[in-house]
């Protein structure tokens, strides 16, 4: 490691840190620091990036999950929605696949999931509280995330293959939903009564974030004096969540390695710059954040 880089953020030399060229790293970083915070924007993924991938050994619920998991939803419908995600996560997950091999798959699985909770005529009213009964965690340290980034105006965008509803919920419970954040994802449509009838839009998942992105773009006009991305993500699919930034400067993506570490591993440093193992805290992105607005 370059040894100026871990004076700068000594957090970097924590066991779970992994960089295939630190000192690309701390380029980026120093040039980042160069231009100030107020270019900086930070693009995150939700499920499994700011939230954990799991408390005591225990898996910890996606936006899904914990839909799946609550009293929302009947014994059949879990059933149904165990099923498909034991039929379709083995897909996400498998290294030997290509993203055109798996990308009609993703979609048969989300449009799937999506139909069965329609189905369920889930109400408004009941999504807090189902929220408030999981199991649901955000990252160790997400205060200081969240409140850090808002108290010095950084832009928090968030693009989720998950339930926007449900995300927002998560958040707002945890007392930091700032006005700095931006939530993209797939939205609930409920009827005068409180009812889910529908998603609306277009169905995000995981491979598609950069259309996400790139529909987006009035959003990121307001980023274009924004051109120094952070990215945090959690799967090879979040690495196309900064393709709408017109101008990017710098890129920083932080990729967050939380299950079948040996296979995955090397594709990860081939994509991420900083790769962090098995690793439950926001330890890493606080420190590179602290370090950019001058706050070490």
């Amino acid at each position: 490691m370059a040894a100026d880089l871990k004076k700068m953020i000594p957090e970097l030399s924590n066991t779970s840190v992994c960089m295939r060229d630190p000192e690309r790293v701390q380029d980026i970083l120093q040039s980042m620091v160069k231009a100030g915070s107020n270019t900086v924007q930070v693009i995150s993924d939700f499920d499994m990036t700011l939230t954990r991938f799991a408390y005591n050994g225990k898996r910890c619920p996606t936006c899904h999950n914990i839909l799946d998991n609550s009293k929302l939803i009947d014994s059949d419908c879990k059933e149904q929605l165990k099923e498909l995600l034991n039929t379709y996560y083995p897909i996400e997950i498998d290294s030997s696949r290509s993203v055109e091999e798996k990308l009609p798959l993703m979609v048969e699985w989300w449009t799937k999931a999506h139909e069965l909770l329609v189905q369920q005529e889930i109400k408004k009213d009941m999504l807090a509280v189902a929220v408030r009964e999981s199991e649901a965690m955000l990252r160790e340290g997400y205060q200081l995330f969240f409140d850090h980034l808002h108290e010095h105006s950084i832009p928090l965008l968030i693009f989720s293959a998950g339930i926007g509803d449900i995300l927002e919920e998560v958040i707002r419970q945890a007392g930091v939903f700032h006005s700095n954040v931006k939530v993209f994802s797939n939205y609930m449509d409920f009827d005068e009564s409180g009812v889910l009838r529908a998603f609306k839009g277009e169905l995000i998942h995981i491979y598609n974030k950069r259309e996400g992105a790139l529909l987006n773009t009035g959003h990121f006009k307001e980023l274009r004096t924004r051109p120094n991305v952070v990215l945090l993500g959690d799967s090879l699919g979040d690495l196309t969540m900064a393709d709408g930034v017109q101008d990017m400067e710098n890129i920083l993506k932080i990729g967050f390695l939380n299950d079948k570490v040996d296979e995955r591993k090397q594709s990860y440093l081939d994509s991420y710059d900083i790769v962090l193992v098995k690793d439950e805290t926001l330890e890493v992105p606080n420190a590179v954040l602290l370090y950019l607005t001058g706050n070490k």
